[in-house]
């Protein structure tokens, strides 16, 4: 390894030159230089315990210590033992009796360096003395002074005049205080009366207020005073002479007396004020900061009133203490008999003195000797060893003074190599290597490098010898490795040391980590693998810096961070993550770093700054606001909520959808109600929190939007026609007194309209014709007008009173319930349930049909977490079973059976629980495919958002694609094992290639839905960009065709399967297991087809049933073309009627009421000819 300490300080000196900051190996002896000393004054508080005295001097052989005090030998009382030298500790119960000066000298056999004077100071807490003073009596219009006389302290004070209650003594031009915190009054005043004046002294070095005596003033009344001249009461006589030290702040003050109340005002004689003058306290004080010599001279202050005026002169004198010139005298190192000068160039006003010493001890002039002092130089003739000491050169004047100790060493010795032999040296190839050889010797060496034994000295423009004798070779090579010799001699002899080289191979990082995007709560991963020279292994790591921050191993249980072998993983990824993330390689010579971009995919954040804004258009508003950050996945929409407090306060329901690049929308409102608003977005992640709701809105009340629809119109007695409607929302009430106008008249026989104004949503006509049609009109109404004109549906009245006598008997809602129910699980969605019928004299009327009734307990995933998800269907007609479709995968179901009757619904069946089996997984929400390279690409994905079963993993398929023909060529599957993983590096691509990528997740039922995404491949550098262009045009021109062609082909399938009866679209799933369902099983069984016997009601018979008649299904539609059926174990939503027999509708509360007939069979269950349901 390299020596890291290796000494740098190479003294090559001639004969008689000077060492400019000489600085000499321990290894030679030498005298003392001191290296740590306390500057002085020290000031020594009263809540100090101890103070330390410091002086440490480096040597060989190593110093002694001494002190003295004030000039006399002192013996310190306790020296530390932490080998600081000469330092001293005095302990608070003896720190008065230690105030002086103090000096250290350090010596041993070569010399004795001192340092300068150190003062100690003690301060006590300064008090007030304890006095009686006498109340002070004027005239009014005499002048006053109170005087403070504030006892010394150090540091910086602060004086005030306040009452005895800590109210402040007002100053201004008359009132004002003078630097040494006397109060100056220019003449008295009747209100300058008073028994509390008192001065304040806070001291801020030991944090304490003291507080003079209160002080009296009594001020007798002139009805007018008299006019007093000008004078001053600050400065006295008429010159002042103020000397300053340069660099200090420069006060002057001359406060006036007289009545009225002088003005003051300052000039310098011979030139202006210096544009750094201040004047403060109104014009009494003037004020020059860090004063320079050129601001010395005479100024002037003139006090005037209309009594006559006054004038002072100051004489400013600018001074400094001693300073050295350029810098302290050097210590020289020089031979035998050569000529030493020392000279001590410092300036100062006054001119400083200069006092030599040697060796600590006064050092005159001997003009007998060799050893001259010239003034502020001293001139060693012909030095001579014994000349070798520690001169001290002192400058003082009455400001302070400076000391330097200067070290004279007169020695001839031959070269002492201070680096060590066989020291070995390690550099990377290309890099630079500075190999050490340092030397001491008197007079200077002449230093010299070979390899290898070769005796000739290397040359080459890559090998420098360095001034302090070492060698660089600049970017080293494998061949410099080897064996070098440096060479010092002098004329007192010669000395080698060895040192060896090692050129090493360079750290390289060869996959570096690529730019990820990442969904939130996943785990990403970067990868970063180097090459390195494999003698430096065990110095070799890998480091990972985020954002200029390094990612350090963690010691929690559960630690995010997992690092290892160039592998760094991040668990449970969130927006804190993202960043830019170096990976550093280095061993203990180098190192390579690359970084990598990671991106964090998250819901977007809540929308901000949501704005309501009146439109003119009466109820309508507009809604604006400031989108959150999409955390980099493009927001699609945002959906706009509303909230009223009238009728479901706190229910918060969607009004509208707005695109993703737009933030404002237009909404209508109703009337009658006190809204609020709030918005969310929406990405490819999922919905974003919503934003805070906007301030309440009040809509003013309005007359009905609409009229109710869905009118139905029965005649379920003979001369009665019942009319039913669903009525208006509450929230469309838009005021109070809601009602509807019932229109009635017969059809044809130009009848008048005759209504009815009913508050219900239900209407009886009584005393009907049998069986005529009539026409039906219904308008809402508030207490702030009508609806718009509403549309006429025409119904027919009730049947005659045969049809009713055949029903009149035991007509009420059927006592028993189905027995022996059974169920029958098709497939994870699909159930057939049986049961045994009623008999017909429980029914008690007209047989209706049978109910069946199915809630949604639990997942079989997460058993604890309960549902109340309940849903109906209707089956119309006798019957002894049904399928019951669009079940959950692996769920807990609870179902009974009840029949019906036109009364209502008859007693539950014993509930039966079952559970439908494990199913395949819902498509996974997003695929993104990025970081390609030559032969790889990085898929990321997010988990499907229903898993419907365990979770086992992915099914990965990925297809090379012919560019041009937008054929597969080649496809590769790939089983993705483990529930968490949302992210695959897939390797062995072809480069510049495309790729589609089809990814499923898969439980043990079988793999879901695939989602597909297509990239690229790096193409090769040699490819030009023709080549590729014309490669891309043929791209976009094969999707366009194969786009057309799909088209064709989907609206064939869909014409074909029109004409079949088909319902189903779509395309097989991946994988199909052997008991996933299949419509061909479903048309095979035999419950799947409506019983013949329960197919309708003939009106020729009356009360008997009959299967003649057919009808269409209503709300079923021929093929799917928006490209998501759910294939394999799913069902489509609109797909009930290829499972059970009849229509379907739904209740007012939601629930799903229908009437299902079998694919075979296109028509429904019969009604009778006579009047039924009519929608409007």
């Amino acid at each position: 390894m390299r020596l890291a300490g290796s000494l740098q300080l190479v003294l090559f000196l001639a004969l008689t030159s000077r060492a400019a900051g000489l600085s000499i190996p321990l290894e030679v002896e030498q005298p003392p230089t001191i290296i740590n000393q306390t500057s002085g004054p020290v000031i020594v508080l009263p809540f100090d315990h101890f103070i330390t005295i410091r002086c440490e001097a480096r040597a060989n052989p190593p110093p002694q210590y001494r002190w003295t005090k004030d000039g006399e030998d002192f013996t310190p009382p306790y020296i530390t033992t932490n080998n600081t030298g000469g330092t001293f500790v005095l302990h608070f119960k003896h720190l008065t009796q230690f105030q002086g000066k103090y000096r250290c000298y350090a010596f041993n056999k070569l010399g004795t360096a001192i340092t300068e004077e150190i003062e100690l100071m003690v301060l006590n807490i300064p008090k007030f003395p304890k006095e009686e003073i006498d109340p002070v009596v004027v005239q009014e219009g005499e002048p006053i002074i109170l005087k403070c006389n504030p006892p010394q302290g150090m540091g910086r004070r602060q004086i005030y005049w306040m009452t005895i209650d800590l109210k402040q003594i007002e100053q201004d031009d008359r009132v004002s205080m003078d630097v040494d915190g006397n109060l100056y009054f220019s003449n008295a005043l009747q209100t300058d009366s008073r028994q509390d004046y008192c001065c304040f002294v806070a001291f801020s070095i030991i944090r304490g207020i003291t507080q003079k005596s209160p002080m009296a003033v009594v001020v007798k009344s002139f009805e007018a005073p008299p006019v007093r001249k000008a004078g001053l009461l600050l400065p006295s006589g008429v010159q002042t002479e103020k000397m300053l030290l340069k660099g200090r702040d420069l006060k002057l003050e001359c406060i006036p007396e007289g009545f009225p109340t002088p003005t003051v005002k300052w000039i310098k004689l011979g030139e202006d004020l210096p544009p750094r003058k201040k004047l403060e306290k109104f014009g009494k004080l003037l004020a020059i900061s860090a004063v320079e010599e050129r601001d010395q001279g005479k100024y002037m202050c003139t006090a005037e009133n209309s009594g006559g005026k006054v004038v002072h002169y100051f004489d400013v004198i600018v001074e400094e203490p001693p300073k050295w010139l350029t810098e302290p005298p050097q210590s020289q190192l020089t031979v035998i008999g050569s000529d030493v000068h020392i000279k001590c160039s410092v300036s100062g006003k006054p001119l400083p003195d200069i006092t030599w010493r040697r060796n600590g001890e006064l050092f005159e002039d001997d003009p007998e000797s060799n050893r001259r002092v010239l003034d502020d130089t001293v001139v060693l003739h012909n030095a001579r060893k014994e000349d070798s000491a520690v001169y001290q050169c002192e400058a003082s004047n009455t400001h302070g003074s400076i000391l330097a100790n200067i070290n004279i060493m007169v020695m001839n010795v031959a070269p002492l190599i201070l680096t060590r032999d066989y020291q070995e040296y390690d550099v990377i190839l290309g890099d630079h290597i500075i190999m050490d050889c340092t030397v001491f010797s008197s007079p200077p060496a002449t230093i010299t490098w070979a390899k290898d034994d070769a005796p000739e000295t290397i040359k080459g423009e890559r090998f420098l010898s360095l001034q302090n004798g070492a060698l660089q070779i600049i970017r080293a090579e494998k061949d410099d490795s080897g064996v070098y010799v440096c060479a010092a001699f002098n004329t007192e002899g010669e000395l080698t040391v060895t040192a060896l080289l090692d050129v090493k191979d360079p750290t390289k990082i060869v996959d570096p980590p690529q730019d990820v995007e990442i969904i939130s709560g996943s785990t990403a991963q970067l990868t970063c693998q180097a090459e390195y020279d494999k003698t430096l292994r065990s110095s070799f790591e890998v480091v990972w810096i985020k954002d200029g921050e390094e990612i350090l191993t963690s010691f929690e249980e559960k630690p995010r961070y997992f690092m290892d072998d160039g592998l760094l993983q991040i668990m449970n990824v969130n927006l804190s993550d993202q960043g830019i993330y170096t990976c550093i390689a280095r061993t203990s010579l180098d190192e390579d770093n690359a970084t990598a971009l990671l991106t964090v995919l998250d819901v977007p954040d809540a929308p901000k700054n949501i704005a309501l804004l009146e439109l003119k258009v009466p109820r309508n508003v507009s809604l604006s606001w400031k989108p959150g950050s999409d955390h980099n996945s493009s927001v699609t929409e945002f959906i706009v909520e509303y909230e009223e407090s009238q009728w479901e306060p706190g229910r918060w329901r969607e009004l509208q959808k707005v695109p993703g690049n737009q933030a404002t929308a237009e909404l209508a409102l109703n009337g009658h109600l006190n809204y609020q608003f709030r918005v969310y977005a929406v990405n490819a992640v999922g919905p974003g929190p919503p934003s805070e709701p906007t301030e309440r809105y009040k809509t003013p009340p309005a007359a009905p939007d609409r009229n109710p629809e869905n009118i139905k119109i029965q005649g379920h007695l003979p001369h009665q026609m019942d009319i039913t409607w669903e009525p208006l929302l509450p929230i469309e009430h838009n005021g109070p007194g809601l009602e509807y106008k019932v229109n009635y008249r017969k059809l044809g026989v130009e009848d008048n309209w005759k209504d009815h104004m009913e508050k219900r949503h239900s209407f009886v006509l009584r005393n009907t014709s049998t069986f005529v049609p009539y026409e039906i009109k219904i308008q809402s109404r508030n207490s702030h007008g009508w609806g718009p004109e509403p549309k006429v549906v025409t119904g027919y009245s009730g049947e005659d009173v045969f049809f009713w006598h055949c029903l009149r008997e035991n007509v009420s809602v059927p006592t028993a319930a189905p027995r022996d129910i059974a169920v029958e699980v098709i497939n994870t969605t699909v159930l057939r349930v049986s049961w045994t019928p009623v008999p017909p004299a429980t029914v008690r009327g007209h047989l209706g049909g049978y109910n069946v009734h199915w809630m949604r307990k639990h997942s079989l995933l997460n058993p604890n977490k309960s549902f109340d998800d309940r849903q109906s269907l209707s089956f119309p007609g006798k019957r002894s079973h049904a399928i019951v479709p669009s079940l959950k995968p692996f769920t807990e179901y609870r179902l009974i059976v009840n029949v019906f009757n036109k009364k209502g619904n008859g007693p539950n069946s014993d509930p039966v629980t079952f559970n439908t089996p494990e199913g395949v997984p819902e498509q996974v929400p997003i695929l993104t495919a990025s970081n390609a390279q030559k032969d790889s690409i990085l898929l990321v994905w997010g988990p499907p958002p229903e898993a419907n079963g365990i979770l086992t993993g992915y099914l990965l398929q990925h297809h090379l694609i012919n560019e041009t023909t937008l054929e597969v060529v080649d496809s590769q599957e790939t089983n993705i094992t483990g529930a968490d993983t949302t992210q695959w590096q897939l390797h062995g691509l072809q480069e510049g290639s495309l790729y589609r990528f089809h990814l499923s997740a898969c439980t043990r039922a079988g793999c879901g839905p695939p989602l597909a995404q297509e990239s690229n491949t790096i193409a090769p550098e040699r490819v030009e960009g023709q080549q590729r262009n014309t490669s891309t045009q043929g791209w976009v021109i094969g999707t366009m065709c194969a786009v057309a062609l799909l088209t064709l082909v989907a609206l064939m399938a869909c014409f074909v399967r029109r004409n079949k009866g088909g319902k189903y679209a779509g395309t097989p799933p991946l994988r199909r297991r052997p008991d996933m369902f299949s419509m061909e099983k479903v048309k095979e069984k035999e419950d799947l087809h409506p019983d013949v016997e329960s197919q309708g009601m003939n009106d020729d018979t009356f009360c008997e049933y009959s299967d003649s008649d057919e009808k269409p299904l209503k709300g079923s539609s021929l093929c799917s073309l928006n490209g998501n059926d759910t294939v394999g174990d799913s069902v489509s939503r609109d797909s009930l009627v290829d499972y059970a027999d009849g229509e379907g509708e739904f209740n007012e509360d939601g629930s799903f009421i229908g009437e299902y007939s079998g694919r075979r069979h296109r028509g429904s269950v019969s009604e009778p000819s006579g009047p039924g349901p009519v929608t409007a």
